[in-house]
């Protein structure tokens, strides 16, 4: 059954490698890391909701808005197949509706606060940035990057980043919430630089401060597409 419907745009997508072992007290039973040559990567990622519908209906004034989150990577394997996906750490939006569904029924980690986006174009370039406040302070990550859009190559970061199509939730120590998440392929807008303002441990809190000494291993615009995101099972 269908739960969400939506497009997700301009995905811009801010990656960091972290050692393992400080995802391991989110990691949801039945799930492991999923590694990309080798390496374990948190994820900052910055988009647009448009259109939204929960199951089939329009909430007035739930319909765009944006969201940022942290998230990691994980996989399942069911009947000899990997399930390839995505654990969040923390969702930002500014819509109370969504975070309070969102927080009860999956278990996920939605906070409602303050949050605006711009986008233009200039030339051949286009520039998307995401800001939300926290505590007062405005944080944001931007991107300028190419018009035209390109395919992201088989085998890129950018692939291992963006074909991730379940979610998972820790409920406790034993029992795990699964979804999919159902999109077509992306294409990507070819980054041509970015500037970030925002503080993990603000953010994040102490586990993820020392981030803010860390540069992104790699920076992605994602054009994006509709998406839908099936109800949720629970996996004891």
């Amino acid at each position: 059954m269908k739960f969400l419907a939506a497009e997700w745009r301009n995905l811009a997508i801010f990656n960091y490698e972290v050692p393992p072992e400080k995802l391991l007290p989110y990691l949801p039973s039945g799930t492991e890391l999923d590694l990309y040559e080798g390496a374990c990567y948190v994820s900052m990622v910055g988009f647009l909701f448009k259109n939204t519908r929960m199951l089939g209906i329009k909430v007035p004034y739930h319909l765009n808005f944006e969201e940022v989150n942290l998230r990691f990577y994980v996989k399942r394997k069911v009947d000899g197949s990997w399930r390839r996906g995505v654990v969040f750490i923390k969702e930002i939006v500014p819509k109370w509706a969504l975070s309070f569904v969102a927080n009860t029924l999956y278990k996920e980690h939605y906070v409602t606060q303050p949050m605006k986006h711009l986008w233009y174009e200039a030339g051949d370039m286009r520039h998307v940035s995401y800001q939300w406040q926290v505590a007062g302070s405005w944080q944001s990550l931007a991107i300028t990057a190419a018009i035209e859009p390109k395919d992201i190559p088989e085998g890129s970061m950018a692939e291992f980043i963006t074909e991730h199509y379940w979610g998972y939730s820790r409920v406790s120590e034993k029992r795990t919430n699964e979804y999919q998440v159902r999109h077509p392929r992306w294409d990507q807008y070819p980054v041509m630089g970015y500037e970030t303002h925002f503080d993990f441990e603000l953010n994040y809190g102490n586990h993820f401060a020392f981030l803010n000494g860390e540069q992104p291993h790699s920076v992605h615009l994602a054009v994006g597409s509709e998406i839908s995101v099936d109800s949720k099972k629970t996996l004891r």
